[in-house]
């Protein structure tokens, strides 16, 4: 669902104009960069013909390079993936990284294999050789050729599917710590977008409590899973859980430890899209920062203040 003020003058989608964002999102905020990231070619990885994905991500990594890197300095993009055939996805990164506007690697947070698996092990050896972090966006659970959208089978409203997303989230960070991911590939970073963070204090916990029982079935993990989660993951904002008490949010990000990794994100054009002035009001001027630039800055190796648009 989407915002009906984000719709062009011109007709088409809500959000396909790109000197539309820059005026009624970058510069009415004054964002310095913004990261663009899913499209409907996210949806390809769930898609049950491989070539055909393959074909349209690729197609979509050219339009946002030849269209709407070069429309403002300000604009990073995000390379799309079909991580359901991760030989050809390897490819397209190689294929896309060498361009200096693509900070990133997406794919849709819905599988049939968690992402821990090494199964996906060719995306992630591209993604650490070219320094790209690898992010994943949900939507697409429950869909196409992924499983159900929980363990329990499908949910029967909307509102249902939208409130148990972050169990999603929650077995791919279990999964990419116990399988060994970052034993593997040290250098990896991942981005959970739109997951919620609420959720990390509670995983963190469990998992290293049964790490000090169970830790002959990963040999090879050796630190505290906590450990690794705080190193390699980034989260974002967006939906923001919103607590009655405001100070209970950042309570939860100050247990977790993890005031590095928390990134603001505006979801624009989406329905739920989150004004960054009231998002930083849940948070003290402390963190604020953190949240709001530096983090980001400092994952996607930003300079403060953006060069040229890409040509």
């Amino acid at each position: 669902m989407l915002r009906r003020d984000a719709v062009p003058e011109d007709g088409g989608t809500p959000g396909s104009d790109p000197s539309m964002i820059i005026k009624e999102h970058m510069d009415l905020y004054g964002f310095d960069y913004g990261i663009l990231n899913w499209g409907r070619a996210i949806e390809m990885s769930i898609h049950p013909d491989p070539d055909y994905a393959n074909v349209v991500v690729s197609a979509h990594n050219d339009l946002l390079a030849d269209v709407w890197l070069k429309t403002d300095p300000r604009f990073r993009g995000s390379i799309v993936i079909n991580h359901s055939d991760p030989e050809a996805t390897a490819k397209e990164i190689n294929r896309m990284a060498g361009h200096p506007g693509f900070v990133q690697v997406i794919m849709c947070s819905a599988a049939r294999l968690p992402f821990g698996q090494r199964y996906y092990h060719p995306i992630y050896e591209a993604a650490e050789r070219n320094g790209l972090p690898v992010a994943i966006h949900p939507g697409t659970e429950g869909r196409g050729i992924s499983g159900a959208p929980t363990p329990s089978g499908y949910p029967t409203r909307y509102m249902e599917w939208h409130n148990i997303l972050p169990t999603n989230y929650m077995t791919h960070v279990n999964s990419l710590v116990c399988e060994g991911v970052f034993e593997k590939f040290p250098k990896l970073k991942f981005v959970g977008i739109e997951g919620g963070i609420s959720w990390l204090p509670h995983l963190m916990w469990r998992m290293d409590k049964n790490y000090k029982a169970m830790r002959a079935s990963a040999p090879w993990l050796k630190r505290l899973p906590s450990e690794y989660i705080k190193e390699h993951f980034y989260f974002t904002t967006q939906p923001i859980e919103e607590p009655g008490n405001k100070q209970y949010l950042e309570q939860i990000i100050e247990m977790s430890g993890m005031e590095d990794n928390i990134m603001y994100s505006s979801d624009y054009p989406h329905w739920d899209f989150d004004n960054p002035k009231v998002v930083m009001a849940s948070f003290s001027k402390r963190i604020r920062s953190k949240i709001m630039a530096e983090n980001a800055m400092n994952l996607y190796k930003l300079k403060k203040e953006p060069l040229e648009a890409f040509e």
